[in-house]
């Protein structure tokens, strides 16, 4: 920031009031995509189609959110005032759509044009916004709070995830409290109330003074340019561990909730849920502060990747999942496993953007930050639906307390994903190199 700008003080300059809250807004909002479990099964029940055949919704939403960060990085880069705008016109309207081919599929039972519309506005156009409202304060953060990005970028990062902790409870609660078709009505009531913190956020999103955009041959410079200045591997092993982070991560969170019961702890599943995305939240601040003191930002991956193949290793070599029940330090290590890799799988987003603006500056930072989160897009699809298949596939399932369950299958995933943290742990130290504190790009 210039020395004017600092010292004429008041909210203009205000990096709190410019950055991190309308960041916060932002975020809070698109960050409670997360919810959809909280409300799938009554969408499918209202429209009358299958569970299954509604959460393509959701994987198109994620999916449209890395494809769209991608292919819009370029407009957050310009300007991210029209790219806040277009996240708060899609993510609102898409949640208002929901709302009305929800209501149109209760009137017309099985119709395909409902469901096609949740998945056009709930999946496309609310992925539009998710992509473009997850980009945009990023880049602004990181110039305000120039001396801790981390700290600046995970506290954004950590409304995303800390957004379902705070939004199921309301969900819920206006689900069980809004009558007869209350699911459709909960859409347009939080269509309105997320339009007006966006917009907010909107407002107030601002670029430090003191911040000029590159110009000449610079500002011409495409992202691929830039990022072909290093070495090809440097890149790919970046987007590779960020993808692989993603797609354990999500394996693992798609099946918590079957495996705190297969350890006995039906009655306590929800407390466990918010507990775990205290820990999503916490890994994604936390995790991303403690790189900014760290000579090379890497290091923060492959403290993820060890911890994580540790813990998946005991609760594997203990059998954890399938003779937890009834055996107090198994059921302790298995939600230590939970909890582990939320928090890396949090701090993995929130340290993507620090690490890539180290390795190849800021001047086109949103654009790479964009093309990297194609790995969330990708991740998206391929996380939940493998460890689904694998779950279907292996094992049997048995009855814990009344609740059918496939312990095999779970441990199952466990193989396959402690194989994955392997690969992205040699990546993280073989492709990327290290980037010390003084030799960070500018």
């Amino acid at each position: 920031m210039s020395e004017n700008a600092k010292k004429s003080g008041g909210w203009r300059t205000n990096k709190w009031i410019r950055a991190a809250i309308p960041a916060l807004l932002l975020h809070c909002s698109i960050g409670t995509v997360y919810c959809w479990s909280i409300f799938s099964q009554e969408i499918a029940d209202y429209i009358g189609f299958s569970k299954g055949a509604t959460e393509w919704a959701f994987s198109f939403a994620i999916f449209f959110l890395g494809m769209s960060a991608a292919f819009l990085g370029n407009v957050v880069e310009k300007d991210i005032h029209k790219s806040s705008l277009i996240a708060t016109i899609c993510f609102a309207g898409g949640m208002a759509g929901t709302g009305f081919f929800i209501y149109y599929g209760g009137a017309h039972q099985g119709s395909m044009l409902a469901l096609i519309g949740i998945y056009i506005c709930y999946g496309l156009i609310m992925g539009i916004g998710l992509g473009t409202g997850y980009l945009s304060p990023v880049k602004t953060l990181m110039l305000w709070f120039s001396d801790r990005k981390g700290l600046a970028t995970g506290l954004a990062v950590a409304g995303f995830g800390a957004a379902k902790a705070i939004a199921s409870p309301i969900m819920q609660s206006m689900l069980e409290n809004l009558g007869e078709g209350g699911i459709y009505k909960m859409f347009w009531i939080l269509a309105g109330v997320y339009f007006v913190m966006m917009f907010v956020g909107h407002l107030l999103l601002k670029k430090p003074d003191g911040w000029h955009e590159p110009s000449g041959e610079e500002k011409t410079q495409s992202a691929w340019s830039v990022i072909k200045t290093k070495p090809l591997t440097n890149y790919l092993g970046i987007w590779l561990m960020f993808y692989i982070n993603i797609t354990c991560g999500l394996a693992l969170i798609s099946q918590e909730k079957m495996i705190v019961k297969c350890i006995g702890l039906a009655s306590a599943v929800g407390i466990i849920s918010t507990v775990s995305a205290i820990f999503n939240a916490g890994g994604r601040l936390g995790l991303s502060a403690w790189a900014d003191t760290m000579k090379d930002r890497n290091t923060i991956y492959k403290i993820i990747f060890v911890l994580s193949i540790v813990f998946t290793a005991v609760v594997i070599l203990t059998k954890g999942i399938a003779n937890g029940e009834g055996n107090t330090l198994l059921v302790v290590l298995v939600l230590a496993l939970i909890f582990v890799v939320n928090a890396g799988y949090g701090g993995g987003f929130s340290n993507v953007p620090t690490l890539l603006s180290d390795h190849y500056g800021m001047s086109n930072i949103s654009a790479i930050h964009g093309i990297t989160l194609s790995a969330w897009a990708f991740a998206g699809l391929t996380g939940n639906q493998m460890a689904n298949w694998i779950v279907n596939h292996f094992g049997e399932v048995v009855e814990v307390h009344g609740v059918e369950v496939n312990p095999t299958g779970y441990q199952t995933v466990l193989l396959v994903t402690i194989a994955l943290y392997i690969v992205a742990l040699i990546l993280s130290m073989v492709f990327v190199k290290p980037v010390k504190k003084d030799e960070v790009a500018e």
